[in-house]
């Protein structure tokens, strides 16, 4: 895999998305584009700033209503919109930007401006339905920029590959019976937000086209990879897509206290490099990583690093957190794998 190059989408706007205390904060950015910079990684990036989504990118997924309830609160000062999930006054400008900087991620890609790219954004996305903000998301910023790619960039076929510890259950809303995009989840079962059963698999003209790995906690970087080597790629491989999309959590980390997962910065590593060479063998390397969760600061900064390296094509720094210091016994797989492999036809 030779040297690519990479955009990365960032402006200090993501950090008026005030949340206080919240886990999804803005330390999150701030710590990463410390860490980049620091590093040198930031100088051989081609920084893309990041556009506002407009309203009409907005309504390819979501409704009027929802649109203007985040507005709203924002516009009155800010508050809680669910019980995870918090607006500032600032919040709904931000909310633009984040969406904006996928979507321009995406063309930046397809119009061939850099090979890959990652959108350093927040707020994060896959919870955000077409007509409600939950779980940190107020709009779903992958799916806004899988659409504007299906509906405004001809697209026939999107894959979003989606390792979050929690289940994007916005995004499969948004996809469940479309054809055009393969969207695979992995992620820690049952925990928040209670979706993404195997038999979660599609509707209509989409049945087939929704994937679901629903994983006990305690899985780590060899069982990520077994998964991805097992269901991800010979899914991709039938599907055939003409852009990869990834929507990056990295709260699976071991250190992460939001999960029971047990990934390093080398198993993120691991899944970068798999969704790359899957790109330059179906799509002609066409690939963007979009930041969702993710919030122990220095197991995110260092895994978007890992991730970023594997992009560019160039040597790995040391892990500095190392693989998790009391590894659960690796949990059982087999009967979950056979029962995804029967639901979607890899048998």
């Amino acid at each position: 895999m030779g040297l690519m190059k990479v955009g990365l989408i960032y402006d200090p706007i993501y950090l008026d998305h005030d949340t206080g205390g919240h886990p999804e904060n803005r330390r999150r950015l701030e710590e990463t584009v410390a860490l980049l910079q620091k590093s040198g990684l930031m100088a051989r990036l081609a920084l893309i700033p990041p556009q506002p989504a407009s309203v009409d990118d907005l309504l390819l997924v979501h409704t009027k209503e929802h649109i203007e309830n985040v507005r709203i609160a924002s516009e009155r000062g800010g508050g809680w919109l669910d019980g995870d999930t918090y607006a500032s006054p600032a919040s709904y400008q931000v909310a633009l930007f984040a969406a904006g900087g996928v979507i321009k991620a995406v063309n930046a890609v397809l119009t061939r401006q850099v090979d890959a790219a990652f959108a350093l954004v927040r707020p994060p996305g896959h919870h955000a339905t077409p007509r409600r903000a939950m779980g940190f998301c107020l709009f779903n910023n992958m799916a806004i920029a899988t659409r504007h790619a299906v509906a405004r960039q001809g697209l026939e076929r999107v894959l979003i590959a989606d390792f979050d510890v929690h289940h994007g259950n916005g995004t499969q809303d948004v996809f469940y019976a479309d054809p055009k995009v393969l969207y695979l989840s992995l992620h820690q079962y049952p925990w928040y937000p209670g979706t993404g059963t195997v038999d979660e698999a599609g509707a209509g003209e989409g049945r087939g086209a929704t994937v679901n790995v629903p994983l006990p906690g305690g899985c780590g970087d060899d069982e990520y990879r077994r998964v991805f080597e097992e269901v991800v790629v010979p899914l991709a491989r039938r599907f055939q897509p003409q852009l990869i999309l990834a929507s990056a959590g990295y709260d699976t980390h071991w250190s992460d206290a939001i999960s029971f997962m047990e990934l390093s910065v080398e198993g993120y590593a691991t899944l970068a490099g798999i969704l790359k060479a899957l790109a330059e063998e179906l799509c002609g390397g066409k690939l963007v990583f979009t930041l969702e969760g993710g919030y122990d600061l220095q197991a995110l900064s260092h895994s978007i690093q890992a991730t970023l390296e594997v992009l560019l094509g160039l040597p790995r720094t040391p892990d500095p957190l190392g693989p998790p210091p009391h590894p659960h016994k690796a949990p059982a797989l087999d009967g979950l794998l056979e029962a995804v492999k029967e639901v979607h036809g890899l048998k």
